[in-house]
């Protein structure tokens, strides 16, 4: 495989993420600041900005909001030229901030261009497509989500498949994501996804009884972000854990996209997709999930979804990982 000129490909929506802005704000008033976000354009532009040349196939709509999702995307080097401009209105969510920088959401998605795909706007992924990435609202939003299940099937004969939960409640019930998940691993070869998801996906199961849950389903690797404790990665049964790294957290906006970026840039440039991950091992996957919580942890130092450049990341100091030993059941 030609890693200098392969490529990764995102599917999925764009949100503009609007933040309540008290500086702004007066009596009787609330002033808003409009960030573009959505899990997989956080994920491209991530990547992108890794130095992984990435396309993003999404359906941008013709509004003010869409404008600013593709000056966005293609300022940070993303490629949206396979993308579709759609004449229903841009997703919109209202983001309010705890204490600590955990974000919650309120969402205004029915009818929106994110969910609207057709057959004839998915075709085949490209042949220098070593993987293929999506998730969120798209994989599960009815009409789009079972035609970007076929692109993922189509894509699956010749790139690494790569999902994202991201399960949002207050939009879409748990029970959607449960319904579909077993598909999913069937289809993908990376699940990443985040502890919170965890719990509304599989209720009082362990990490490692999820792991082993969905690698009988069929996906092979299974990393799962456990924020300030890190992420538990499992390649077929063999577990690893790996620390997160000290940061003083602005907010947690957009780390999950840039911690599955960070694995996924960090994978293709060590020559890991393109396939089933048959070289891949656990050694390798430590590596990537270190790299990967780096990226992460940086993102949380910013406010929003604005993930680092690949002259920021310094180089990674040696660390000592906790492999879990033998396998433990697949």
């Amino acid at each position: 495989m030609n890693t200098a000129t392969s490529s990764i490909t995102v599917v999925g929506e764009c949100v503009a993420d609007a933040f309540t802005d008290p500086a702004r704000s007066a009596a009787g008033q609330l002033a808003l600041s409009v960030l573009p976000g959505g899990s997989p354009a956080n994920t491209a532009v991530a990547l992108a900005r890794l130095s992984t040349p990435t396309r993003f196939l999404a359906r941008f709509s013709n509004d003010v909001f869409g404008t600013l999702f593709r000056d966005h995307l293609s300022a940070s080097g993303v490629d949206v030229t396979g993308s579709v401009t759609a004449p229903e209105p841009s997703t919109l969510a209202i983001a309010d901030l705890d204490e600590t920088g955990q974000a919650t959401y309120s969402f205004f998605a029915d009818g929106a261009a994110d969910w609207q795909w057709t057959t004839d706007e998915l075709s085949t992924a490209p042949d220098d497509t070593v993987a293929v990435h999506t998730g969120s609202l798209a994989l599960v939003r009815r009409p789009g989500c079972s035609r970007i299940e076929d692109y993922l099937a189509k894509a699956s004969e010749h790139a690494t498949v790569s999902i994202d939960p991201n399960v949002r409640p207050l939009l879409v019930p748990p029970a959607a994501y449960r319904e579909r998940l077993h598909a999913w691993c069937a289809l993908a070869d990376i699940l990443r996804l985040s502890e919170d998801d965890l719990a509304l996906l599989l209720p009082g199961a362990t990490p490692e009884q999820a792991c082993d849950t969905w690698h009988a389903a069929g996906v092979r690797l299974v990393v799962i972000t456990l924020g300030g404790h890190g992420a538990l990665a499992s390649l077929d049964g063999l577990r690893a854990t790996v620390p997160a790294p000290t940061v003083d957290v602005i907010d947690t906006v957009g780390a999950g996209d840039a911690f599955t970026a960070g694995l996924l840039h960090h994978l293709a440039a060590r020559g890991h997709l393109g396939g089933r991950l048959n070289a891949l091992t656990l050694e390798d996957t430590t590596d990537a999930c270190s790299f990967a919580a780096r990226v992460a942890a940086l993102t949380c130092s910013v406010p929003g979804a604005d993930p680092p450049r690949t002259e920021q990341l310094a180089p990674r100091p040696a660390q000592a990982h906790r492999p879990r030993g033998h396998a433990q059941g697949t």
